[in-house]
C-alpha cells in the first residue's frame, strides 16, 4: 500500500479540500515547499501562491490558490488554514487582472493616501492568482 498523507485546505468561509495526496507544494514564505508523507512536524505561515496536490490516481495536481495562512505538518496530516482559498478553477481572470491594475497604480500615485503595505499584499495577491490561471493554462 503506498504512502498517502491527508490534506485539509480550509479557508475562513470554507473547506476546500480534504483527502489523501501522495504529496503537496505549497508556497512558503522561503520558497516553496514540498510535503511527503511522514515529514516531520512543521508550522510555518505560508504567502500567496498556488497550493498543488498530488491525489492519488488522477495525473494532474489540484490546484488551490491562496491568499497566505498557515501551515502544519505532521507526519500522518497537514492542515492549511488559510487567509482566502480558492479552487484554481472558481478563480476569475478578469478580476485578478483588474486588482493588480489597481494595486499597481496605487503604488505609483505617491500623492494619493493609499496604504502602501495593503496595496504591495493586494498586489501580491493578485499576481498570485494570475499565476495559478496560468499554471491551469499550461496543463490543458
Amino acid at each position: 500500500m503506498p504512502l498517502r498523507v491527508h490534506v485539509d485546505v480550509v479557508s475562513a468561509e470554507e473547506l476546500i479540500f480534504a483527502g489523501e495526496t501522495d504529496f503537496a507544494v505549497f508556497p512558503g514564505e522561503a520558497g516553496e515547499l514540498g510535503i511527503y508523507p511522514r515529514h516531520t512536524p512543521l508550522l510555518t505561515r505560508i504567502k500567496p501562491g498556488t497550493v498543488r496536490l498530488k491525489v492519488p490516481d488522477r495525473e494532474e495536481y489540484e490546484l488551490v490558490y491562496v491568499s497566505g495562512g498557515v501551515l502544519e505538518v505532521q507526519p500522518t496530516l497537514i492542515t492549511l488554514l488559510a487567509d482566502t482559498a480558492i479552487r484554481a478553477h472558481d478563480l476569475d481572470e478578469a478580476k485578478s487582472i483588474e486588482a493588480k491594475r489597481r494595486a499597481e497604480e496605487a503604488l505609483e500615485n505617491r500623492s494619493s493616501d493609499v496604504n502602501y503595505a495593503t496595496a504591495e499584499a493586494e498586489l501580491a495577491q493578485a499576481v498570485a492568482q494570475l499565476q495559478t490561471l496560468k499554471r491551469i493554462r499550461k496543463k490543458n
